[in-house]
C-alpha cells in the first residue's frame, strides 16, 4: 500500500525538522519497498495571525482522509493578545486529538547510545519505558468555569471525568503492548488515595483487565511516588499506563531524564485505524533559532520512525514498519556522535544531522 501523509510543518523550527525528517524518509524508503505522498497544510499560530483561520470542522474532515499526520511544531511566538488562552493549542493539537479520537499518547523514553542523562551512573539498560497516557478525557476535556470571574470572590473549577469506556480501552491498549515486550510488565499511576472516584474508576477497570492478561506482571503507583521513582529507580518501569493530566508530567520528566526534550518523540493514536495518528516531537516551536539551521531534529525523525512502525501496524503495511525500524536503528547509531555534546547546542546543523542518519541507514 501507499501511505498518504499530512504534514504540518507549524511554526518556528517545525518547517526545518520536518523538512529534515522527510529527507530521512525519502532516502529510506526506497530499500522498504515503501511508496508514500505527502500534503502539506499551514494550520499553525503564523497562519492564524495572518489569516484569523485555526482550524474548522471541514479542514478536520480533509486531515481524517489521511493516514496519518506528522506535526513539527505549533505555537511559541512572540505575545501577541490574539494568542490568548491557548487558542492554538485548543483550536490545533487539542481539536484533533477529540475530533480524530487519538485516544492514546504513547511516548517511548528510553536513553540512546552517547546521550548523557542527568542521573548519574544509570544506562540505557536502566532506562527504558514506553508511556501509554489517555489522550481525551480528564482534565483536558474542558468540563468546569468561573463564578464572580474577576471579582476577590471569584470561585474557578475543572472537573477530572473519568469514563468507564475511555479508561478501560486505554487500560487494554497498554496490556495489549505491554505483552509484547520482553519484560511483560505494566504499572498504572493515578492519586487513588486522594482522588477517589476517578481514581477508583481506573484501579478497577485496571484490575478487571488484568484478569485477561495473566502473563503481564502488574504493579500500582502513585505519582507522587512515580516520579520519585524516574529519578531514582527509573529501571522499575516497563510500561506504564496514566491517565491524562498525570501522563502530561510524568512524560516531560521521562524525557529529562532520557536526555532532554530533544531526544523525546510522540504518537497520538486512534488504535481502531478509524482515524489517522498524529506523531509530533515534544520540544517547542523555539522562534529564537528558527531559520539558522541549528535546530536538532533527532525527536522529530524518531517521531517519523514511531509514525511509520504504528501506521504501519494499524494500517497492515510491512514496507512502513520495515522503514521505521531501521529510520529508528539508523537514530540509534547517530546518537553517539553527541557524546559530550548538549543536544540544543551540538554544533551540528539541522541538515548535517539528517544527513548522518541517512549515512546510518
Amino acid at each position: 500500500m501507499s501511505l498518504n501523509l499530512a504534514i504540518l510543518g507549524g511554526d518556528g523550527i517545525g518547517p526545518e525538522v520536518v523538512g529534515a525528517s522527510l529527507d530521512v524518509l525519502k532516502a529510506a524508503a526506497p530499500g522498504c519497498g515503501l511508496e508514500y505522498k505527502t500534503t502539506d497544510f499551514p494550520f499553525s499560530a503564523a497562519h492564524f495571525l495572518e489569516t484569523g483561520h485555526v482550524l474548522d470542522d471541514a479542514d478536520v474532515e480533509t486531515l481524517r482522509g489521511y493516514d496519518a499526520i506528522l506535526l513539527g511544531a505549533v505555537g511559541g511566538l512572540p505575545n501577541d493578545p490574539r494568542l490568548a488562552g491557548g487558542v492554538i493549542e485548543k483550536g490545533i493539537l487539542l481539536k484533533l486529538r477529540f475530533e480524530l479520537d487519538q485516544y492514546i499518547n504513547l511516548r517511548p523514553v528510553q536513553l540512546y547510545p552517547g546521550i548523557e542523562t542527568p542521573l548519574a551512573g544509570k544506562t540505557s539498560e536502566h532506562i527504558d519505558m514506553v508511556v501509554v497516557r489517555e489522550n481525551t478525557e480528564d482534565l483536558y476535556c474542558g468540563v468546569g468555569g468561573f463564578v464572580r470571574k474577576g471579582t476577590a470572590q471569584e470561585v474557578s473549577s475543572q472537573t477530572m471525568v473519568a469514563t468507564r469506556f475511555g479508561v478501560e480501552r486505554c487500560v487494554r491498549y497498554a496490556f495489549e503492548l505491554a505483552k509484547t515486550r520482553e519484560r511483560k510488565h505494566l504499572t498504572l499511576v493515578h492519586k487513588t488515595n486522594v482522588l477517589t472516584f476517578a481514581g477508583d474508576t481506573w484501579h478497577r477497570a485496571f484490575k478487571e483487565v488484568a484478569e485477561e492478561y495473566p502473563d503481564v506482571e502488574t504493579a500500582y503507583h502513585h505519582v507522587d511516588a512515580c516520579c520519585m521513582y524516574l529519578v531514582t529507580q527509573p529501571e522499575c518501569y516497563d510500561t506504564v499506563v496514566v491517565p491524562n493530566m498525570f501522563g502530561d508530567i510524568i512524560t516531560d520528566l521521562g524525557a529529562a531524564i532520557a536526555g532532554g526534550m530533544g531526544i523525546a518523540s510522540s504518537g497520538n493514536l486512534n488504535p481502531s485505524g478509524a482515524a489517522p495518528g498524529m506523531f509530533e516531537p515534544v520540544h517547542g516551536s523555539a522562534p529564537d533559532i528558527a531559520g539558522q539551521n541549528l535546530a536538532n531534529p533527532i525527536a522529530t525523525i524518531d517521531s517519523l520512525a514511531l509514525m511509520l512502525r504504528e501506521t504501519g501496524r494499524i494500517k497492515g503495511s510491512d514496507a512502513a514498519i520495515k522503514c521505521g525500524e531501521q529510520i529508528g536503528a539508523a537514530v540509534k547509531k547517530t546518537t553517539p556522535k553527541f557524546e559530550g555534546k548538549r543536544l540544543d547546542r551540538s554544533g551540528f546543523g539541522t541538515d548535517e544531522v539528517a544527513r548522518m542518519v541517512i549515512e546510518a541507514l
